[in-house]
């Protein structure tokens, strides 16, 4: 029962934090300085429009009555929201939730093969790190794993954009997939799909390298364990011990880590996906704070946020199901 009331006071917690960012989200954009629905009413009216066309095409278009007082056209926005209305994006002259529709499987897409990859990278090199501290191959990867740690991923993009495309012309400087390409089940869209995601992927996955550094650190820690003992007499040889022995139980305080990764990535997202153009959901919300896309830029910020916050209740609630030791939050673990 402890173990139950503590799954549904996160869940609670959860759906708190995610009305609340986007309840105080509504707030800023609409009181800020040159809000968005001011400059697009004095845009339209600017063009000749009438003012009473104007705020009906305002409403149209963002599901937002601007003649309304904050906390009554707060009410609207979330009750069309719940129902998956996030109004009309002025930039693209299309629904907000078909744009996002559309970006969000390319932006999952660049992000699972980095997370994926990153993480089983490190577990392996953390691993054979830990097993053999203190060699020759330990003291090469930790100091490398320090410098690219130390590297934020968009320098790093940025610096494989301008050597690898625009210098070396080996990969794309932006964009999807090749142009001339029908998107579908078919070879050459594939490969132009793998082609213009690899910078994107290299980006996250080299800069990873600290994570190795704590996969080894948590390897080290149950290098005296009596099982690996017992495999030691075993003749067991040196990869198995590192991979099935050491490898399986050093990596579970890597799971929280790993999901609260793909939390942060969504929102790292932006700067990516702006370096390489590849158009996702974070290179939508961008251009929508530059032309000031009220409806769009709301509607990206809060898939964002719920995408974190969910990759953070997923975290929560299946650890203990893979470490029985963490307690699954019961009170006994307090």
């Amino acid at each position: 029962m402890a173990n139950l009331d503590w799954r549904v006071r996160r869940i609670g917690q959860a759906v708190f934090t995610v009305w609340a960012v986007i309840t105080l989200t509504f707030i800023f954009i609409r009181v800020m300085p040159g809000n968005p629905l001011g400059a697009l009413r004095l845009e339209l009216i600017q063009q000749g429009m009438d003012p009473a066309q104007v705020n009906a095409l305002i409403e149209e278009r963002l599901a937002v009555d601007p003649n309304k007082p904050i906390p009554s056209a707060y009410v609207e926005y979330m009750a069309g929201f719940v129902q998956g209305e996030l109004g009309q994006s002025t930039l693209y002259g299309r629904p907000v939730i078909d744009v996002l529709a559309e970006a969000i499987p390319w932006t999952v897409f660049v992000l699972g093969w980095a997370v994926v990859i990153s993480y089983s990278m490190a577990i392996v090199i953390g691993a054979t790190m830990g097993y053999f501290e203190g060699g020759k191959f330990d003291v090469f990867m930790s100091g490398l794993a320090v410098v690219l740690g130390s590297i934020p991923f968009y320098v790093f993009a940025i610096l494989l954009l301008i050597y690898l495309s625009y210098r070396g012309g080996w990969f794309p400087t932006g964009g999807r997939y090749a142009t001339g390409t029908s998107p579908g089940l078919n070879l050459p869209f594939i490969i132009g799909v793998l082609h213009h995601a690899a910078l994107p992927i290299l980006s996250y996955v080299v800069v990873s390298g600290l994570r190795a550094l704590g996969m080894r650190g948590n390897s080290i820690r149950v290098l005296g364990s009596d099982y690996l003992r017992v495999a030691r007499l075993r003749g067991l040889p040196n990869m198995t011990i590192t991979t099935q022995y050491v490898g399986r139980n050093a990596m579970l305080p890597l799971y929280t880590s790993f999901l609260i990764s793909v939390g942060r990535m969504f929102g790292g997202s932006a700067v990516l996906e702006e370096v390489f153009t590849y158009r996702g959901l974070g290179f939508y919300m961008l251009q929508a704070l530059r032309q000031r896309d009220y409806a769009l830029l709301m509607g990206a910020f809060s898939l964002i946020t719920i995408a974190v916050v969910i990759a953070l209740v997923i975290a929560d609630l299946t650890y203990p199901l893979i470490d029985p030791r963490a307690g699954g939050g019961s009170d006994e673990s307090y």
